[in-house]
C-alpha cells in the first residue's frame, strides 16, 4: 500500500526525515558483516598486560605490594617515577602523581576510571590471614571486613591501600579448581 503524497512542505521533509531514520537504524543494526563476531572467533586480546595505577605516595604503595603482599619489582623509570610489581600472575604499574598535596581523591560514585582492583586469593584461610596482616598494615583504611559478596560464595573484603587506592581480596570457591590447574 502506498504512501498519500504529502501536502505541504513540512509534511514532506518530516516524511523524508523519517525514512531516513528508518534507513539510519537499520544500518546501525546490522553492522558489516567482517565486524560481525560469532561463537566461534578468537578474542582479539588475551588478558591484562599490565594494570597502571596512579599513587599518592609512590613508596609507601611499592612496601604494600611487596612488603605486605608478597608481590616482587619487577622493573622501574625512577625519572616518571613508576615502580612495577607482580604476583607472577600479573604486572601492576605504580606511577607516582606529579603533585602529591594537590591531587584529588577517586570517587568511585562520581568519576569515570578504575573502580578498584580485585585480587584472588587462594583458600578462605588464606583471605583471613591477608585480611589481618592487611588490615594492620600502616595507612591502610578498611573499608569492610571479609563478607559474602552478593549471594555467594564468594567471599571478599575491602581496602584503600596507602596512597587511597580502593583494592578488592576475594576468596571464590567455584574457581580453586581452576586456579590450581594454572
Amino acid at each position: 500500500m502506498a504512501r498519500p503524497a504529502p501536502k505541504s512542505r513540512r509534511d514532506r521533509v518530516a516524511t523524508e526525515d523519517t525514512s531516513i531514520m528508518v534507513v539510519m537504524k537499520a544500518q546501525l543494526v546490522r553492522p558489516p558483516r567482517e565486524t560481525v563476531m560469532t561463537q566461534q572467533s578468537i578474542p582479539a586480546t588475551s588478558g591484562i598486560d599490565h594494570i597502571g595505577l596512579t599513587v599518592r605516595n609512590l613508596e609507601s604503595t611499592s612496601r604494600f605490594f611487596c612488603e605486605c603482599l608478597g608481590w616482587r619489582v619487577v622493573g622501574e623509570r625512577p625519572e616518571y617515577p613508576a615502580i612495577f610489581v607482580s604476583d607472577d600472575r600479573i604486572v601492576v604499574t605504580l606511577w607516582q602523581v606529579e603533585s602529591p598535596e594537590r591531587a584529588i581523591a577517586f570517587d568511585r560514585r562520581a568519576n569515570v576510571g578504575l573502580h578498584h582492583l580485585a585480587l584472588a586469593v587462594a583458600g578462605r584461610p588464606g583471605l583471613d590471614a591477608l585480611y589481618r596482616r592487611v588490615s594492620q598494615w600502616p595507612g591502610v583504611d578498611t573499608e569492610f571486613a571479609p563478607q559474602v559478596s552478593g549471594n555467594g560464595p564468594k567471599i571478599h573484603f575491602v581496602v584503600r591501600e596507602p596512597s587511597g587506592v580502593r583494592i578488592e581480596f576475594a576468596y571464590d570457591p567455584r574457581l580453586e579448581e581452576v586456579r590450581a590447574r594454572r
